[in-house]
């Protein structure tokens, strides 16, 4: 990819890398609508931008962000599925072909790239060739998770992450021909009703400090280049803590805590 592209990329991931990854939004959405259909609709990154959103989004906001904003600046994203597992597309990403690779010419050169910012993955990562043709394998020293690329097949590929000394977990399967927007947005409309969806999820990345913040159930994770600690939020310092370390709105959080507490 040419400098130029590759800057535009890389400036677009910065944009969108302070965002909260979090399912709070969506659950307010979904009482709102009553609906899949309409509270995806209801999501401002499905009609707007990333300044009208209420706080976050989950994978499928972010990545539909992305392939919109990609698509206008004359770039051919992929939108792709994750599998985990038995688990089939619970997760979503997009997959950048370089608009200045000639595939006629070198149709086995490494001229895609993976775009994550569902997993929090804010950095183009050029994608491996399977072998003979390549290495089968990238790895990139991301903070405070590194990244491992596999890739078995040329229709496959793996996404394995690690930190801290700790091995590698395979984290989900992408096959890398990709789904039809229709497809993409059936999905998102059956992720509104996943067991994800029965508690608070928020994630967030500190890139300048290397440090990740993950919450779910109760329980609060601080990951960085040395390792992980987690620490019991207690339900009466629950909302002040969550707004003040995920950057969203306290009336956001307790208004998603209430539509839980009444399931």
């Amino acid at each position: 990819m040419s400098p130029e592209n590759f800057k535009k990329v890389v400036d677009l991931c910065n944009q969108i890398s302070n965002i909260t990854y979090e399912n709070l939004t969506k659950i307010i959405r979904l009482e709102q609508t009553g609906s899949a259909t309409g509270a995806r609709k209801l999501d401002d990154s499905d009609q707007n931008d990333i300044d009208s959103w209420m706080g976050g989004g989950t994978c499928f906001s972010m990545t539909w962000h992305l392939y919109q904003t990609l698509s206008d600046m004359g770039f051919k994203p992929r939108l792709v599925m994750g599998h985990k597992r038995k688990e089939r597309n619970i997760h979503c990403a997009l997959i950048l072909p370089d608009p200045d690779a000639d595939s006629a010419v070198t149709p086995l050169s490494s001229n895609e790239f993976l775009l994550d910012p569902g997993y929090l993955i804010f950095d183009p990562l050029q994608m491996p060739l399977p072998q003979p043709f390549g290495t089968g394998e990238a790895f990139f020293p991301l903070a405070p998770n590194c990244v491992r690329l596999v890739r078995p097949t040329m229709d496959s590929m793996e996404l394995w992450t690690g930190g801290a000394g700790a091995p590698m977990k395979l984290r989900f399967e992408y096959p890398v021909e990709g789904v039809s927007v229709e497809e993409f947005k059936h999905h998102w409309n059956e992720s509104f009703y996943r067991e994800m969806m029965t508690y608070p999820v928020l994630n967030r990345l500190d890139r300048e400090k290397g440090v990740q913040y993950y919450y779910q159930k109760g329980n609060l994770v601080v990951r960085n280049a040395t390792g992980s600690q987690m620490t019991k939020i207690a339900p009466a310092d629950r909302v002040q803590t969550l707004s003040d370390i995920f950057k969203l709105s306290p009336d956001i959080i307790e208004r998603a805590l209430r539509i839980l507490e009444k399931k």
